[in-house]
């Protein structure tokens, strides 16, 4: 329900919707203001299941009527217009929201006099430029869910990188890791550079349905990831795994075998894309030929650089495992022989071998 200020109110009817005492109605505020190319809103938009379409449109059962507010998907022309929902929410006039911080957080306190490293829209007074830290600090505390969307979000990603000049960090690094918003949630992270599209609306949707009371809060692991998409390694999901348990490794990338010897961290990075893909379910880097350099991880990109080395212990892994491998190749090669035949009796002689017997009994 809202009211003629914004706010949106906990339902009072009907009954059903007071027994969950959720959101009939949330709006999402999405600033991509941060150090960030937008490349998460534009694969964010590639998602199917479910669609942003889908969840703005009310098409999926059990939301709450959501309100988006994204300057790349906006149909405001932009200005004031578009800033309206944002100034209402700093003002305390809109809630419920969901903040989205897309790109990374620069450090404005390391800049000694004069100047901003990133800004949205201008103070109506003063005509400067508002700073995106301006905004974390006056909407993070109200949103009933902060959501980091993308690894520059996230944990600072290439801006955040060592020899940077901004002193750029993730949202949970600028709001600190024990940040609860107004809902009683941590930061959510979804990292990836860019994001997977269904990993991230499948996030957001978890977030809405415990907006309406239908769901828990989403499960989060240490590094506040969703649990259930980065709790297993890419090695784990990849089509190429085998190869690298038979010690068959790829010396190009031309090769359909384990990229571990051509730069891939695959065994040691939380992400799912080799088991989900990418879009509608096809393509993901390792699967079209492409190494893992660890994107959905918080060292990244310093701890995986240089790009296409060997990774730490990948050779001593390799050398443990060759001796094994090439057993249970040699083993495997034998078995397929031998399955690879048809049996004896299966042939167009007039006697039966197949050793059927019609007057056996038990």
């Amino acid at each position: 329900m809202t009211t003629e200020s914004g706010t949106t109110q906990v339902s009072e009817q009907p009954a059903r919707a007071q027994e969950r005492d959720g959101f009939d109605e949330i709006s999402i505020l999405w600033i991509s203001e941060g150090m960030s190319c937008d490349g998460d809103t534009v694969s964010m938009t590639a998602s199917g299941q479910p669609a942003i379409e889908d969840v703005v449109l009310g098409l999926v059962p059990g939301l709450p009527k959501v309100n988006l507010y994204n300057k790349v998907l906006s149909p405001s022309l932009g200005g004031e217009d578009f800033l309206a929902p944002f100034r209402a929410a700093a003002r305390g006039e809109l809630t419920p929201f969901i903040l989205v911080i897309e790109g990374s957080i620069p450090n404005q306190n390391i800049i000694e006099g004069d100047g901003y490293w990133t800004s949205f829209g201008n103070d109506l007074e003063t005509g400067e430029p508002l700073t995106l830290n301006w905004w974390i600090d006056q909407l993070a505390p109200k949103a009933w869910a902060v959501v980091a969307a993308g690894t520059c979000a996230t944990y600072g990603g290439i801006h955040a990188m060592a020899g940077n000049p901004t002193g750029s960090m993730g949202l949970a690094d600028y709001l600190g890791w024990d940040f609860k918003s107004a809902g009683a949630l941590p930061v959510v992270n979804v990292p990836g550079c860019p994001i997977q599209p269904e990993n991230f609306m499948e996030t957001l949707t978890w977030v809405l349905y415990h907006a309406a009371g239908s769901a828990p809060p989403p499960p989060l692991d240490e590094m506040l990831r969703p649990q259930w998409l980065f709790g297993k390694t890419v090695h784990e999901g990849c089509d190429r795994g085998s190869y690298y348990e038979q010690a068959s490794f790829a010396r190009d990338y031309n090769s359909p075998k384990c990229l571990v010897k051509t730069g891939c961290w695959g065994p040691v990075v939380n992400c799912n894309v080799p088991k989900r893909g990418w879009m509608a379910g096809i393509g993901g880097c390792p699967n079209v030929g492409g190494i893992c350099i660890g994107c959905t991880m918080p060292g990244f990109p310093d701890a995986f650089m240089p790009f296409m080395d060997e990774p730490t212990g990948g050779s001593l892994s390799s050398v443990l495992i060759k001796p094994y491998g090439a057993f249970i190749r040699r083993m495997r090669g034998i078995t397929s022989m031998a399955l690879n035949k048809e049996p004896r009796w299966r042939h167009n002689e007039s006697a039966l071998t197949s050793g059927y017997d019609p007057h056996w009994r038990p």
